[in-house]
Parts: C-alpha cells; structure tokens; sequence
C-alpha cells in the first residue's frame, strides 16, 4: 500500500510540477537535469603552484561582519544557532540545516573583532586541510567564502604576518576559484548565480595567478547579469529587500577592489558597479523604514545584512551615491514593485507584485497587496518575516497569504507555494494607478480557478492612512487580517482598537484603528519571525465577512 501511495502522490503533484516547470530557463532546465545525473563538480585544484597576491590594500576598509554572526575563539553563533567551534570543527555538521552549513563554511566570523590573527590561522588551516570535499564546495559557499578571506587579506592586522598562513591560504583560493569558474549556479540562477560571478571576477583581480586573465574575463558576463537581474528602479528581480542588501554590499566590495587594481579592472567594470551601486541604493530606501531597517517582505529578515545606512556609508567612501528621486511622499519602483507612500507620521510600504522572477521566485512569499505601516517612526503592521528555509509548519507559515496584511479568500493561497523554495500557479497581480500625492489602486487575482480580484487602494496624508478593499468574483469567506508590531498594547473599542506604543523620542503614541463593520473582528496572537530562528509572538487583527462591500481601514493618531 505505501508503494501505491506513492505513485499516487507523484501523480496527484504533477500538475503542480508542471505549472511551476513551465517558467523554468532552457539552460536553467538543462543544468538542473545535469546536476541531477552528475551532482556538483569535483573541486579542482589550479595548476600554478605559488600564486600570489595582486593587490596589498583595499580602496577603503570593508565593512564588519552583519549583526547575527557573533562569537569567540571558542563558539559562534550563526543565524541565531549557537555552535561550539572546538579544538577541531565538525565541517560536516547537517545538526541545523544546509543555511547554517553553508553560514559555517562561509567563514565570516573570522573576521569578528573578538578573534585574533592567530585563532583566524588555526581555522583556515583547519578548513583547508580537513574539509577538501563536501558542502563547503558548492559554488555558493564558496562565492562567499572567495570575498571573506579576500577582505581578511586586504584588512591591515587582521592575519598574522606569517608567510606560510598566507602561501596556504592563495593556494586554497586559487583551488576554490577554479572550482568555481567550471561550475556556476545556472540552474539556480538569480542571487546565487549573480554571486558566482562577483566572486569569480573578485578572484581574478585579487591573485595573480595564470588563470587569473580568464575569471577576470567573466566581467562581461557579469555585467550583463547585473543589467539582467537589477531592473532599472533599482531593485533585484528576487524582490527580497534582504537579498538585495547582501548583494549590493557584493557589488559595493568588487567595487572597492576594482578601484585599488585599476590597471588590473577590465574596461568598463568600475564604472558599471558603481552605476549599479547607486540604482540600488536608491531602491533600497524605498524598502526601508524610519527606524533605519528593511521592510520584510519576501525571505527578508533583519541583522542578516548590514543596515542601508551603513551601505550609505561605505559606497559614499567609494565615490557612490544613491540615485536621485523626483520625489520623497510617493516613491514607486515599477519593475520590481514596490511603492513607498509617506505623509505626516505616517509611512506605508506596499507590495504591488506577485512572485519574481518567473524562473526562479524561490524566496517569494503570497504578499501581493500586503503592506508595512510605521507610525511616528515605530512600526505598526508588520509582515512575518521568516525563520528557516527547512521545510515545516514555520517555513509554511512565513509564506502563506495568512501571514501579510491582505485578505485570502476561503483558506485559498494567493499562490501555489509548495516543498520550501516552489511555487507552482501564481497569482495575477496589477497596478492599476498611483500618484505623487500619496495614494495607489492595485488588483490580485489569486492563482486557483474562478479565484475573485482583490482590489485595494492605499491612501496616506498628514491625517490618517486609509486602506479600501474590495472583492469582483464569488468567494464563500473574505478574511482580512492586520499583523502588528509586538511593541503595541491593544485595547477594544468602538468599531476598532486604540494601540498604544512608545512613539518618537521615548514618548507614548496612542493610535486609532478604524475597523470597517463588514467584518466580525477578533484580536488573535500569532507568530512572527523578525530573523532567522528568532519567534517573537504578535497582535493580529482578523476579520472574517461572506460577502463584503467596499471596506475601509482607517489609521489615525489619537495623540
């Protein structure tokens, strides 16, 4: 019976393989039929015996380490997870999942302060002698890992002025690239394959070596990727506002070496980084809220990438600013779909597209029409944010349509989201208008059959920010939900709740939430995942109504 159950399983998914098979690359199709055959490439080891260093100083310094990556000589913690590091490191660990392996084997927490240049050595020599195959030779560890070392070379004081650690370590680097080079993440594509690339190019610059010219020859290559996967808002076709900060701080870093090795960068690369760099710099603003972090929308979750300000930072120290914008209250990133609508106290972060891209929406949540709101500076509604990339309840949870502050339609998902990184049907997501004086209409269409149009318009002025949804098509059961901040107190009132926070310089804020009477409205308490392996419990508004009209959330400020 189990062998028929089986069968009967794979034939039950098949039109679900097929829906999300449909949007797969031919070459993309073809590298993944591969990798199933084959598996990944050997590592390779480079044949010039002594490579050396090309470049001795970087153009300015790099930045730290991000905000979750903590630790000593002794243990670390990655992502959350405590992990004790030992005379000897268990590099074939699968104790918390392949995000954590691939964090552990991209090594950043070498570059911590609280380590010192001879602890740093013991670690890579471990690495190096005791991990010659397994996870931390996928091409995406070692894209990142590529970068990490390169910083810790280019950093005055980091290694000890040992050249034996340093002979060790540009053998291994030059191993590592040429693994690389032979073996990029097409049938990944997107952020994994647009690292490979930074990586390879980042190796070709930095050692001098005979394969050096060639991987320095992928700038092309490279530069065509950048056009592809960053539209010309700004934005990184994953629509994930994390994603996008890892990468531009990528870019930032292959900027900062092309600037130090100008003789050595091939033509045109400098100024296509540093153009880029300012395209997504602009982006990056209208996805981040006052308090100075990214909205999380999509796989987003906060102290996994450094802070837009400090990105702000470190590309004006190389020259780079972000790209101007005509105006401030009503930003819209068409390509990428985002609107950033801001008024008064208020300040809305809509999400105005489906799953992207097509080939590889991955990290994409059902959060069409969803929306963040700071009020005052403090953070009002939230999205869910995301806690794993295991399969399971929570990696379930931070994608559902549930999760974001839109509606669902009888328990139906905006998308068919399936496993932890598929999505087969998708839905039809439109931006009908917007305008500069702060207000947007959007419609979704939910993938499934005969599935009703969600029309929402946002609006936002001094005064009050105005939500007005309304439903084309027959449906059973509307549930509109509001997740909020954990920060708020809630108390029922008339026709909504009054949230109380502390507001801007340590002050309470007191707001009115106007809930329209369509809905039975209940408070329910949910989880929420502001980072990888962090549950912080929340406040969600939930309102259930059968045939609703036109309904309208309203947000003020009491005092």
């Amino acid at each position: 019976m189990s062998g028929l159950s089986s069968i009967w399983s794979r034939v039950a998914r098949t039109p679900t393989l097929l829906r999300t098979l449909r949007h797969v690359r031919p070459a993309q199709a073809l590298a993944q039929v591969n990798h199933m055959l084959f598996g990944l490439l050997a590592p390779q080891r480079g044949s010039a015996a002594n490579p050396s260093l090309a470049v001795e100083r970087a153009h300015t310094a790099f930045l730290p380490p991000p905000a979750h990556v903590k630790g000593d000589a002794a243990g670390i913690e990655l992502l959350a997870t405590p992990f004790t590091l030992g005379e000897r490191v268990d590099w074939e660990t699968d104790a918390h999942g392949p995000l954590f392996a691939y964090h552990l084997h991209q090594q950043e927490y070498l570059r911590l302060d609280s380590l010192d240049p001879g602890t740093r050595a013991q670690r890579l020599r471990d690495w190096i002698e005791f991990h010659p195959r397994g996870v931390g030779w996928d091409p995406h560890p070692i894209s990142l890992r590529l970068l990490c070392w390169g910083r810790l070379l280019l950093t005055p004081g980091a290694l000890a002025s040992d050249d034996a650690v340093r002979e060790t370590m540009l053998r291994s680097m030059n191993d590592q690239s040429s693994t690389l080079a032979r073996g990029f993440e097409i049938r990944l594509q997107a952020n994994h394959l647009l690292s490979n690339l930074i990586s390879v190019v980042w190796s070709g610059l930095l050692l001098e070596t005979e394969a050096a010219p060639g991987w320095r020859a992928h700038s092309n290559r490279l530069i065509s990727e950048l056009d592809t996967q960053i539209h010309p808002d700004g934005g990184h076709e994953e629509r994930s506002p994390m994603y996008h900060a890892l990468l531009l701080e990528n870019v930032l870093d292959l900027l900062n070496l092309s600037l130090a090795s100008a003789d050595r960068a091939p033509p045109d690369l400098t100024a296509a980084l540093a153009s880029t760099a300012s395209r997504m710099l602009g982006a990056l603003e209208v996805v981040t809220h006052p308090d100075g972090d990214i909205a999380l929308f999509a796989d987003s979750g906060l102290g996994i990438a450094a802070k837009p300000s400090v990105l702000v930072d470190y590309a004006s120290r190389l020259g780079v600013r972000p790209a101007a914008r005509e105006s401030r209250s009503s930003v819209l990133l068409p390509q990428t779909g985002y609107l950033s609508l801001a008024a008064g106290p208020f300040d809305l972060i809509a999400s105005v597209a489906g799953p992207s891209p097509a080939h590889q929406p991955g990290h994409a949540h059902c959060d069409a029409l969803s929306f963040e709101l700071s009020v005052d500076g403090v953070r009002l509604v939230t999205d869910t944010g995301l806690f794993e990339y295991r399969p399971g309840p929570r990696r379930d949870r931070s994608r559902a349509t549930a999760s974001h502050a839109t509606l669902s339609f009888d328990g139906q998902e905006q998308a068919e989201v399936w496993a932890a990184h598929r999505i087969g049907g998708r839905p039809d997501v439109r931006l009908v208008g917007w305008d500069e004086i702060g207000s947007a209409e959007v419609t979704c269409r939910g993938w499934s059959r005969d599935a009703p149009v969600h029309r929402r318009l946002f609006r936002v002025d001094e005064g009050c920010v105005e939500i007005v949804d309304s439903v084309e098509g027959s449906c059973s059961e509307v549930v509109s939900r509001l997740p909020l901040d954990p920060g708020w107190q809630l108390e029922t009132i008339d026709h909504g709740v009054r949230a109380r926070g502390v507001g801007g310089e340590g002050g309470e804020r007191v707001v009115r939430i106007e809930l329209p009477e369509d809905f039975d409205w209940v408070i329910e308490r949910s989880a929420s995942y502001p980072s990888f392996g962090v549950e912080v419990e929340r406040p969600v508004l939930v309102g259930r109504a059968s045939r609703p009209g036109q309904t309208t959330i309203r947000i003020r400020i009491e005092r």
